[in-house]
């Protein structure tokens, strides 16, 4: 997704996202949570029972299919039939960390799409959902994007927060698109605290596009992910302060927001924060952020960082472009 969140000053509308038209309202985001909600109670084991070992293993499978590692091992450790009944998604973790070395070339292996494929599809065909998300998102980078959304589906519908998000970004850009079933994903995904679910949430409720248009609501998923870490949604957050869409205006927390997504890489965010440091007179600090900004791409910067540049010493110059070649961003969600 391109890092261009909110729309230049000369843009006619006010907000950018994936274009959605349909109407979806609240009392559909409740379907998936009640489909559960009722199977999950018509097959639960009688608490009178105390014996774990007598869930089903088809039961234990599903509610285990997003665990990690760790967590399976520590399930693995309840009872025997557990352990037996958890051995597939302990094999798939095995053949989701292969995957993952085939994919980056890690490990001390060479780089193999085709052979993470297949250690991915391996993984999600012992059940392991985060197995079929990483088989999901080959299949999108190399254009097989039915098979990406029937991974992203499976694991959706296993609870996995990243499948649904995956799944309600991908419906959004399918040709037909299933927008209704898009922003539904991304809002069962955002309940479950994947910020970039949230922001791309927040996205379709600031535009109305699949929702109805609501800042406020729009304002507090933004909120939500930018403190999760998610960088894009710091710089919207800084602009819903600044102007007062869906938050009280507050010149102080728009700054602070502001800063925070420039500190962690967000180009037009630097950009905004040395225009905001040169307003207050702080010259060094705001040619910092513009000379970042410059790197990154935003080519308006330049003019101001060029201006400022021609009032400063030759030492303070050297001084601000050695900052700028030592600078390295916070950590972020992205």
């Amino acid at each position: 997704m391109k890092q261009s969140t909110w729309p230049g000053r000369s843009d006619g509308s006010r907000f950018k996202s994936l274009p959605i038209k349909h109407q979806f309202h609240q009392s559909e985001f409740k379907s998936t949570s009640k489909f559960w909600s009722a199977s999950l109670a018509s097959r639960q084991i009688r608490s009178s029972d105390g014996d774990f070992s007598k869930l089903p293993f088809d039961i234990l499978t599903k509610i285990a299919a997003s665990f990690t590692l760790p967590n399976l091992q520590a399930a693995s450790l309840v009872c025997k039939s557990w352990s037996e009944g958890l051995r597939p998604l302990r094999e798939a973790m095995l053949f989701l960390k292969w995957g993952k070395r085939f994919k980056h070339g890690r490990g001390g292996v060479r780089p193999n799409l085709s052979k993470a494929l297949e250690s991915f599809l391996k993984g999600a065909a012992r059940g392991s959902t985060l197995a079929m998300v990483d088989a999901g998102l080959l299949y999108w980078e190399i254009g097989d994007k039915d098979k990406a959304i029937a991974l992203y589906e499976k694991a959706a519908k296993l609870g996995d927060r990243s499948g649904q998000c995956n799944l309600g970004l991908a419906y959004l850009q399918a040709e037909p698109s299933k927008r209704k079933e898009a922003v539904k994903w991304l809002f069962q995904a955002s309940k479950s605290g994947h910020v970039r679910a949230q922001y791309q949430f927040a996205l379709c409720l600031h535009q109305g596009s699949g929702v109805n248009c609501n800042l406020q609501e729009a304002a507090r998923w933004y909120l939500k992910a930018a403190e999760g870490g998610y960088v894009r949604a710091m710089y919207n957050v800084a602009l819903c302060y600044s102007v007062g869409e869906g938050l009280a205006q507050s010149h102080r927390l728009a700054r602070k927001w502001m800063k925070r997504a420039a500190d962690r890489g967000h180009s037009k965010a630097q950009f905004e924060h040395g225009l905001g440091l040169f307003s207050e007179g702080e010259q060094l600090k705001a040619v910092v952020y513009l000379e970042l900004a410059t790197r990154a791409g935003e080519t308006a910067a330049a003019h101001v960082k060029n201006v400022i540049l021609q009032q400063l010493s030759a030492t303070s110059r050297d001084r601000v472009m050695n900052l700028a070649d030592n600078w390295r961003a916070l950590p972020s969600s992205r």
